[in-house]
């Protein structure tokens, strides 16, 4: 879309913890799992708690370890700091410093600098927090304070939406570990034991308000592995893969919120991309442009938090197929008994054609509480790493531990774009295991083994799909006579793998 030219997407995880606070695993680790599946970071540590509860027989072991991990975060700043610095490369890999402020009064906020350095704040709440961040900018400090996890009741960590303020948070979080605050309604329900998702903390619900809020998203995950798939992710339409250009994509809400893989997203209106703010005018020409993951399985078009028009699959038709297939091949490995460990040392290739881009989705082990660690679960690391082998390969390494339950996946995989012949071969080395699928066999369905007998780690290629499922583009008009509303649109993807996307909306309104 000739929108976005200059620009490219990159994606990233703003809000995520490791033992640098209240979580697991190192700041290290956390840089170098960072570093195999996104284009930028932010290792975020839990700070302060200014209207923290008051103690309590029932609740003091949470207490506990919260004041902590704050102090625990207070006498490494110094060395955060440098880490975030160190692990930083402009146009390869781009790190921000950030913490936390917990607010039972007005929800969560990750306090975000455009830097590696950073004053580590105290404040009272969320109004002293405001008025210091004011300061900082009047220095020259660029810096934001976004919401997180805001479907929480307000009053219990969630949103409040009388005290947000577009001018310290452009965006908001509306996916993590957490569940999805789009709306009351939807994919990822609140499970956590801080309690289910409430209508009036919502996205939509926020946007009806009148507020102009971005969407991203984050993992929240707790255990050094930022970007830890499908927990939640952050795309940017940025011109480079630089700190300043993230953040400039960042405050002009060019950005959008994932559950994991790397949907990339367009959205225009009126020539106008995702974010921005346009003068009324009677007649919208919305457009998109999506590439998926996985096959798509709808595109929706939000208007004002209602389904304005819904593009299915049926809106399709599969073009003839050519000598050389453009699609996307993953390879998935784990399952096996529970808690059982298994390492994996694999190579993954095509007989014919080229790689196009590697896509990892390697995942953290599910853990939060300092008490949730126990027997049995994955130790955080760096547990997962991966090269190009030769033209038409990789090779990668993780570690698996079956799934936790019947629900809760614990797998690994990667995802490759690739153009191939239509009589090429797919083949894989799994621990010394060799197998080998036609293109032909792959297009038709998924296919699975097992290194072993029952119980023992298995693995599976998805099927591979034609590249129209993957891609696609669509265009629809609005009439809207009336000037006395302002209307906000925004894209919502979903993939037939359960795996979504958001864009920030566009908002069109008499006022501007």
């Amino acid at each position: 879309m000739i929108t976005y030219d200059g620009l490219e997407a990159y994606y990233g995880d703003l809000h995520n913890h490791c033992g640098i606070s209240y979580g697991h695993g190192s700041l290290d680790d956390a840089f170098r799992n960072a570093r195999e599946q996104l284009d930028f970071c932010s290792v975020t540590g839990h700070a302060l708690w200014p209207d923290m509860p008051a103690p309590d027989a029932n609740i003091q072991t949470i207490i506990d370890f919260h004041k902590k991990g704050f102090a625990r975060l207070r006498e490494q700043w110094d060395g955060v700091q440098r880490t975030t610095a160190a692990y930083h490369r402009e146009g390869e890999f781009v790190t921000f410093l950030s913490f936390e402020m917990h607010s039972c009064a007005d929800g969560d906020r990750t306090i975000l600098y455009n830097s590696a350095h950073g004053d580590l704040l105290e404040a009272t709440g969320l109004t002293d927090l405001h008025r210091q961040l004011r300061s900082l900018r009047e220095a020259g400090i660029g810096v934001i304070a976004f919401p997180h996890h805001i479907g929480y009741k307000q009053g219990q960590r969630g949103i409040n939406w009388a005290t947000f303020d577009p001018q310290f948070a452009p965006v908001v979080e509306i996916i993590s570990m957490h569940g999805c605050s789009e709306a009351d309604e939807g994919p990822r329900p609140f499970l956590h034991s801080m309690g289910p998702a409430d209508y009036a903390s919502t996205w939509q619900y926020g946007l009806a308000e009148g507020h102009v809020a971005g969407a991203i998203g984050g993992t929240d995950h707790h255990s050094a592995h930022p970007g830890s798939y499908g927990h939640g992710r952050t795309g940017v339409w940025a011109r480079s893969k630089t700190r300043d250009a993230i953040w400039e994509a960042l405050l002009a809400r060019r950005s959008y919120a994932l559950t994991g893989d790397r949907i990339r997203l367009q959205f225009t209106l009126n020539d106008q991309p995702m974010g921005a703010v346009l003068p009324w005018t009677e007649r919208r020409e919305l457009a998109f442009d999506v590439v998926g993951g996985a096959p798509i399985d709808c595109v929706d078009v939000i208007k004002n938090g209602a389904l304005m028009w819904r593009f299915s699959r049926t809106d399709f038709v599969a073009p003839v197929e050519e000598t050389e297939i453009r699609t996307k091949l993953t390879l998935e490995v784990g399952w096996g008994a529970r808690g059982r460990r298994a390492d994996w040392d694999v190579r993954l290739g095509i007989s014919a054609g080229r790689i196009l881009a590697v896509e990892p989705r390697f995942r953290g082990p599910e853990i939060v509480a300092p008490q949730e660690a126990v027997s049995g679960t994955p130790a955080p690391g760096h547990t997962s790493h991966w090269d190009l082998d030769g033209e038409r390969a990789i090779r990668f390494r993780t570690v698996t531990y079956g799934n936790p339950n019947n629900r809760t996946p614990a797998t690994q995989a990667v995802c490759l774009e690739v153009v191939m012949p239509a009589d090429a071969e797919v083949w894989a080395e799994l621990n010394g295991h060799r197998e080998v699928h036609t293109l032909a066999d792959l297009r038709a369905g998924a296919r699975a083994g097992r290194l072993g007998k029952i119980d023992s780690p298995s693995y599976r290629f998805h099927r591979m799909p034609a590249w129209w499922e993957l891609a696609w583009q669509g265009a629809l008009e609005d009439v809207a006579p009336s000037r006395d509303r302002t209307d906000v649109y925004y894209l919502r993807v979903r993939q037939v793998n359960d795996e979504w996307a958001w864009s920030s909306p566009i908002w069109v309104s008499a006022a501007v």
